[in-house]
């Protein structure tokens, strides 16, 4: 496999191997605290930094960390939790009208719209006997005890660099692989690549597979930068873009073996293992993944790059 082309598939294998575990019992409780406070009332605007300090964290660290525990944007677990509970609604009877503006819809129709998104169904259609309907149960974080694999990683204070290459506006795909991606990888002239390796002279080392500046709701189909870049001090060469990258910390992963699983390995342990043990947070940033494939393309080495800030003592 590309090397290039092997983050499209990686990243959504990884979250499908997630599960909804968390290993720090004080961790777990704020989190609880945070899905309760959706659950008080699910018909008023809830707004997610009170989510965020309920749990005791940052709202970007909390929309990334539940993005990646729940396989799902919070905004789309509000919004489907909204819908399971207004469908109770109506089917005890309650008015499309009434129950769309009870749950902030602009319109029946919208909620219509949002409705059979869902199930598949109107609301008229809902109420006849034998109809099948979907619905999202409410999240709980349970403790599990793990962690009996050391997770090779280091932190890096990293001075200011520059990512050089080209980039893509992509949409954010959370189930397959990203059609988006491929299709620009698979445009690149080879010569870029190779113009691209020649001014690489700093880590993270080789060619990079980056994603960065995601829109902020994270749902399906959200837009994101995906760069073919590698990190350098030199000038940009004529027809490429650059990145500016602020110093900071950064947690770095390694991992070598069969592909692409001991990379969907580092995705996944990074949010449900190592994250809830150590006194980082996701930071905004750039998320880098570098790839060495062996001869025959089913083994290798990967690093994964996540920038991260140090929690603030409580």
């Amino acid at each position: 496999m590309d090397c290039w082309g092997i983050d499209s598939e990686v990243r959504v294998a990884s979250m499908k191997r997630m599960e909804h575990r968390v290993q720090d019992g004080g961790m777990m409780q704020g989190w609880n605290r945070a899905i309760e406070l959706i659950e008080q009332d699910l018909t008023s605007d809830i707004e997610v930094g009170a989510l965020a300090r309920a749990a005791l964290t940052s709202e970007y660290h909390f929309r990334r960390m539940f993005s990646s525990l729940a396989g799902l944007p919070i905004s789309e677990y509000i919004r489907r939790r909204r819908l399971t509970a207004a469908t109770a609604e109506i089917l005890e009877g309650g008015t499309v009208l009434n129950v769309a503006v009870r749950y902030g819809y602009g319109s029946a129709e919208a909620f219509t719209r949002a409705f059979k998104a869902l199930h598949g169904l109107s609301p008229s259609e809902a109420r006849l006997p034998g109809a099948v309907l979907h619905s999202q149960p409410q999240l709980r974080f349970h403790l599990r005890v793990e962690g009996n694999a050391d997770m090779k990683h280091r932190i890096e204070d990293q001075p200011a660099f520059r990512l050089i290459g080209l980039k893509a506006r992509v949409p954010l795909v959370h189930e397959g692989p990203n059609q988006a991606i491929i299709d620009f990888q698979r445009g690149l002239d080879p010569a870029v690549t190779k113009q691209l390796v020649e001014i690489a002279d700093m880590d993270p080392a080789g060619p990079l597979s980056v994603t960065d500046n995601i829109e902020e709701q994270r749902n399906e189909g959200s837009e994101l930068d995906y760069w073919h870049a590698v990190a350098s001090t030199k000038p940009v060469p004529e027809g490429f873009e650059s990145l500016e990258v602020p110093a900071g910390l950064w947690v770095v992963f390694e991992a070598e073996g069969k592909f692409p699983e001991v990379l969907q390995g580092m995705w996944a342990d990074a949010a449900t293992e190592w994250f809830p043990a150590n006194p980082y947070r996701w930071a905004p940033g750039p998320e880098m993944l570098s790839v060495q494939v062996e001869p025959g393309g089913t083994h290798g080495r990967g690093q994964l790059w996540i920038p991260v800030e140090r929690e603030e003592l409580r």
